[in-house]
Parts: C-alpha cells; sequence; structure tokens
C-alpha cells in the first residue's frame, strides 16, 4: 500500500440507516486543511457513540461519506502553519471534528492548525487519548469550581462517575484534596469509583428523582453534572450557601425543571462548560494540569483500548450505558 493510502473507520448513509465499516482511503480523499497529522491514537466517547449508531434527538453527522471521531492525538507529516513542523506531536479535541471535519478514527487526519495543541511535556500519546474530551471536559469542570471558590469542608458531588468524564474527575478532585461523592446505577463499579477517590456513593436513583421539596438540606458544596435533566435539578436542591454546579451532559435530558430559590435563597451558581469550542489558551492550560495532577496518567484498570475494527460493536455498547471509563483506539 502507497505511504498515501491509510485505514478509516467510514460512515455511509443507506436510507434511514447508517453503516460504519473500515475502509481504505487515500490522503486526496480527506478535506481542506493546512496540518497533516499521523493518527496514532484515538478515544471513544458519547458523542462519538451517537455519530456511529446515528441515535439520539439529533443526527451528529450531516453529511456522508464521513469519518467520525471528536479526537485523536498524533504526529505532524506536514504542515503549511509556522505553528507546527514536521516530527511535533499535537492533540486535537472538539472544534467540530468527528461532527462537521472528517475526525480521528483513522490513521491520518488533516485539519486546520488552529484546532491543535501541542502534547504537554511528560504526556505520551497515548496517556492523551486515555484523557482525550472527556479528561479535558474534567480539568474545565474543576478549574471552574475552584474558581468560583467552592467551600473544601462541604462535600462533592460527581454524577455519571462511572463513564469518562466522571472517572477523571473523581481522580482530579480526590489529588485536590476534595471530599468526593459519586453517584452511579451501577452498584458493581463501586470498587472502581472508590479506587479513583470516591468516598462515599449515592445511587442513581436517588437522584434521579424530582426533588420532594424546592430546597432540600444543604450537602453538596460543589457539583460535577454529567446528566442534567432531573439529576441536575435534584442536586440543585441539595446545594449549600454559595456552592456551584459545573454542568456539561445531558444523557438524563436536556430539559432542566427547577425552581429559582436555590439562586436567590443560597447563593448558588450553575456554572455551565464547554470543551468543543474552548480557546485554545484555556485548552493549553487544563492540557498543563492534567499532566501535572495525574503525572502517571489514568490508572491501567479504568481505561481499555481497542482497535478500529471493534469500534461499532464499542460504540453501541456506550449507548447502552455498557462502559465504564475510558476506551482508547490504537491506530
Amino acid at each position: 500500500m502507497s505511504e498515501s493510502r491509510f485505514r478509516a473507520l467510514l460512515l455511509r448513509r443507506s436510507g434511514e440507516q447508517i453503516e460504519a465499516a473500515v475502509e481504505h482511503l487515500d490522503e486526496d480523499d480527506l478535506p481542506a486543511g493546512d496540518v497533516l497529522v499521523r493518527v496514532r491514537y484515538s478515544d471513544v466517547n458519547y458523542k462519538d457513540g451517537l455519530a456511529i449508531t446515528g441515535t439520539g434527538h439529533r443526527q451528529v453527522v450531516q453529511h456522508f461519506p464521513f469519518v467520525p471521531g471528536i479526537d485523536f492525538a498524533g504526529v505532524v507529516e506536514r504542515s503549511d502553519s509556522d505553528r507546527f513542523r514536521p516530527g511535533d506531536e499535537v492533540v486535537l479535541t472538539g472544534w467540530g471534528v468527528g461532527e462537521k471535519h472528517w475526525g480521528g478514527f483513522a490513521e491520518k487526519a488533516r485539519v486546520s492548525a488552529e484546532w491543535l495543541v501541542p502534547l504537554p511535556t511528560g504526556m505520551t500519546m497515548r496517556q492523551a487519548m486515555a484523557y482525550g474530551t472527556a479528561g479535558l471536559s474534567a480539568m474545565l469542570c474543576v478549574d471552574a469550581l475552584e474558581r468560583h471558590g467552592i467551600d473544601p469542608k462541604r462535600e462533592v458531588l460527581v454524577t455519571g462517575a462511572g463513564g469518562g468524564v466522571g472517572s477523571v474527575a473523581l481522580l482530579l478532585l480526590h489529588r485536590l484534596g476534595y471530599h468526593v461523592v459519586a453517584s452511579s446505577g451501577r452498584p458493581e463499579q463501586e470498587a472502581y469509583l472508590r479506587s479513583l477517590g470516591a468516598q462515599s456513593l449515592v445511587g442513581r436513583s436517588t437522584l434521579a428523582e424530582p426533588p420532594a421539596q424546592p430546597l432540600l438540606p444543604e450537602r453538596w458544596g460543589g457539583v460535577i453534572d454529567n446528566v442534567g435533566g432531573t439529576t441536575l435539578a435534584h442536586a440543585l436542591a441539595g446545594m449549600a450557601y454559595g456552592g456551584a454546579i459545573a454542568s456539561l451532559g445531558l444523557v438524563g435530558g436536556r430539559d432542566l425543571n427547577t425552581t429559582v430559590l436555590p439562586f436567590i435563597m443560597r447563593g448558588v451558581a450553575l456554572l455551565g462548560v464547554d470543551s468543543v469550542y474552548c480557546p485554545t489558551e484555556r485548552r493549553i492550560t487544563a492540557w498543563r494540569r492534567l499532566a501535572e495532577l495525574i503525572p502517571d496518567g489514568l490508572p491501567g484498570e479504568s481505561i481499555e483500548e481497542i482497535g478500529l475494527d471493534e469500534l461499532p460493536a464499542r460504540a453501541a455498547a456506550i449507548m447502552k450505558g455498557h462502559v465504564r471509563g475510558r476506551t482508547i483506539v490504537a491506530l
């Protein structure tokens, strides 16, 4: 096979169905961009599951054929930008890659230099994809709570704790000395969640019911919420005075049925966190902090490595909630 040929997971639409298969492509098939990257690792996120399976309240991918994969780490092969040179190790997350622009489930990717950040010193490309969008999002959430100045004596709740964002958030908060409470719907994961730093657990069903009253007893100094919907409304009702919630997920629903009472009677803040279009300098800082706070990378038991051919099955498993921790894709 010529050097310009490479393997990729390609999505094609067949009627109302999306078909995913590994195919051989040529560099000329790639979309426009000023940097060509040889991809070494990618990872699998909830949004990738939506893209590959074609499920969800909206179609993540709108045009076909298409290469999904919202994250990747690799080595620059060619660059028309002054920011990067051949041989540079780089990371990409967000910016609509894997949704609007061909993504990282391929051995090569061509993208805008503005979307890339240098791989942090001391971090491997494999470690970077063990974090991926999930790790970056978790770090941005922790940073948002820190900037708000939450009470370190109060408990910090992480919802959806068994997922990618939740797993990294637990570890980060634990490393920073917070009392962390994990919420998960899978009791069999208790040992795993405690190994990441959770000091206690709350069942998902407890938070999945609407709160009995607009204000519950004050408990949470901070919350990292990956779920949204009723879970977020329940967490809001139980916030301590001056607490804050970093919100970034909607697997439990995008509607929020709550009252203004937590905001006007307890001074609670709801902090939206976005990792897709986060400014580059903030990304660089977050990646550096990840390397500093977790210098050895994520624990091995929280990572599973697969190949391109295994992606369709893994996407289906993610949509059924059968995957814990992080899944990386070795290219």
